[in-house]
């Protein structure tokens, strides 16, 4: 069955069927971090790329379509291979007379608003009514100092986001890492059709650094070189120009954590190849936290297995893999004893606050969280069935639904928002289950 024949997808709601105990091999799809970061670069490259084993998801199906749509590239997607061609056509970059619409699409359009200042014209970027209420000052603030005018159409900082192009020159510029590293990581891939070297200059903390180590890690698999004084300041030489050709996805490690969960609540055991100690994803971290908290790990250079035990809390800082804390968050409430997950103040701005989000549904299922604001303290104890409300938020859908995995009547509502990052989510946790996963 194809992602987009599984009718789960289109369901109000789902609900999980208990498993037993989980005992499985399975892959997340590709990276979604990597598949964008490949689309950006491939876009801007003028040679013709392959990216395979490429996640084909709401949020990359976005990018790779807004990015031809400059007209400089045409990009195609092979559902069969999981793959994206991005082809030069020989046209320049030109704003697109439509409107760059990316849905909830937090990276792709970060990486446009960059993107458009290399194309002539004025190229309005915007997404659905949460992404129009999402913070992009700080890359707003720090385009102008690259040559390219940048102005959100409301004047609050967010989308609708309209771009002036055909300028990004490069130079120096400054920005604050302390909302998203995603602005960060849009100065850089952008940077490498800028007229001179560009120097980007972080002013305080960077946070979730991991994400931007994984694009230094594209660029550089790209035969893109750049300089670094730490996470202080980067600076891309003018002049170079990315290899074409063939780039292999390596899985998603923010998909794995719910195949690791599964094991982890269940008391069962998931091998998964293809991803390990190798990864530059932050979120292969969740490994080591759920070792922590009572289960058997073993981390190859690419492949990973778990086996459950007595899980109980621990204190973690999760600042370098916020993606995963929902995930954590519901193995903790099976967790005997608290679990103190701190310095997730970023969580607040993503698809939806998805501190307020998880402390919300768990209280739901009768478990004590207390929530702070940058911060959630979770009792564990023994979690009943549920409604879920999931919140537009393909996170939370997940998380929730391996609860289910171990507790009756989990119900997760609008199921199909899964789409946005792991759209046949519900097809692998079939593959977990004895018997059917869910029912409609």
């Amino acid at each position: 069955m194809s992602a987009t024949s599984d009718q789960r997808l289109k369901r109000d709601t789902v609900t999980v069927v208990p498993a037993g105990s989980v005992n499985a091999e399975a892959t997340p799809l590709g990276s979604k971090s990597y598949t964008n970061r490949y689309i950006g670069i491939a876009a801007l490259s003028g040679r013709e790329t392959l990216i395979e084993g490429a996640l084909l998801s709401d949020d990359t199906r976005y990018f790779a379509q807004a990015v031809a749509k400059f007209g400089h590239v045409r990009t195609e997607i092979d559902e069969e291979r999981s793959s994206i061609r991005v082809e030069p056509t020989g046209n320049a970059m030109r704003a697109p007379a439509e409107d760059l619409y990316v849905g909830g699409a937090g990276t792709p359009l970060r990486f446009l608003m960059s993107m458009a200042g290399h194309a002539e014209g004025t190229t309005t970027v915007t997404g659905n009514q949460r992404m129009q209420e999402r913070p992009m000052g700080d890359l707003l603030s720090a385009l102008p100092m690259l040559g390219v005018r940048a102005v959100a159409a409301r004047g609050n900082g967010s989308p609708p986001v309209h771009v002036t192009g055909g300028s990004f020159h490069g130079g120096q510029t400054r920005i604050s890492g302390s909302v998203s590293s995603q602005f960060t990581s849009s100065l850089l891939i952008n940077a490498i059709r800028a007229e001179k070297d560009t120097e980007i200059s972080i002013t305080d903390d960077l946070v979730s650094k991991p994400y931007v180590e994984m694009t230094l890690a594209a660029l550089a698999e790209m035969d893109v070189h750049v300089e670094r004084v730490g996470y202080q300041r980067f600076t891309v030489p003018a002049g170079q120009q990315p290899r074409g050709g063939r780039v292999i996805v390596e899985p998603d490690a923010s998909g794995m954590s719910y195949l690791l969960a599964a094991a982890a609540v269940t008391g069962g055991e998931i091998s998964i190849p293809g991803i390990g100690a190798d990864s530059r994803q932050g979120d292969v971290g969740l490994v080591e936290v759920l070792g922590r908290m009572g289960c058997s790990t073993q981390v190859g250079g690419r492949s990973i297995t778990l086996k459950g035990g007595p899980l109980r809390g621990v204190d973690v800082d999760m600042e370098a893999m916020p993606d995963v804390v929902p995930t954590l968050a519901v193995v903790a409430a099976f967790a005997e004893g608290d679990t103190r997950i701190t310095n997730i103040g970023s969580l607040r701005v993503k698809e939806c606050d998805r501190i307020a989000a998880v402390t919300s549904e768990l209280r739901r299922m009768g478990i004590t969280v207390h929530e702070f604001a940058d911060a959630m303290h979770i009792v564990g104890g023994v979690p009943h069935g549920a409604a879920i409300d999931t919140y537009d938020d393909h996170r939370i859908a997940m998380s929730f639904a391996i609860a289910g995995l171990r507790t009756r009547d989990v119900t997760i509502k609008d199921p199909g928002c899964v789409a946005k990052s792991f759209p046949t989510f519900w097809q692998v946790l079939d593959q977990l289950h004895p018997g059917p996963a869910s029912t409609l």
